[in-house]
């Protein structure tokens, strides 16, 4: 049986391929905002977005040729520090079909993953809920 879902201020659901827009960075720097403003926020992730949190990333991204002194970290461990720094207010949802479907089953242990017949019960969960991307 799920976990109930926690109550929250927003839901954000991320869709669609991470890296061809600045959807990704968008919807960090508005759960940033968000956080810093005392709000609860859960992040729930489906399509091609499942894999920004796949265990396989590691901590940084590969070397810049062009400045390969410099170390940039990794979505997954922008997002893993992100839980860190808010246990209570901050939750990130991978939808499990979606991972499965696009060989992101394996994810860091602080993103719960979960079935796409529970998403119902995360927007009762929230009092706001924003769809960013396509799917």
């Amino acid at each position: 049986m799920p976990r109930p879902v926690p109550p929250t201020d927003v839901l954000l659901n991320l869709n669609g391929a991470p890296h061809q827009t600045d959807l990704v960075t968008s919807a960090l720097r508005l759960a940033t905002a968000l956080l810093d403003r005392g709000a609860r926020v859960q992040i729930w992730v489906c399509g091609d977005a499942t894999r920004l949190t796949g265990a396989a990333l590691g901590d940084t991204t590969p070397r810049d040729l062009s400045d390969p002194g410099r170390e940039h970290p990794s979505v997954a461990r922008v997002v893993r520090d992100l839980i860190t720094d808010h246990p209570d207010r901050l939750y990130w949802y991978v939808c499990r079909f979606c991972a499965d479907q696009r060989g992101a089953a394996e994810q860091i242990p602080e993103v719960r993953k979960r079935s796409l017949f529970v998403y119902a019960e995360h927007v009762r969960a929230a009092g706001k809920t924003l769809f960013m991307g396509v799917c």
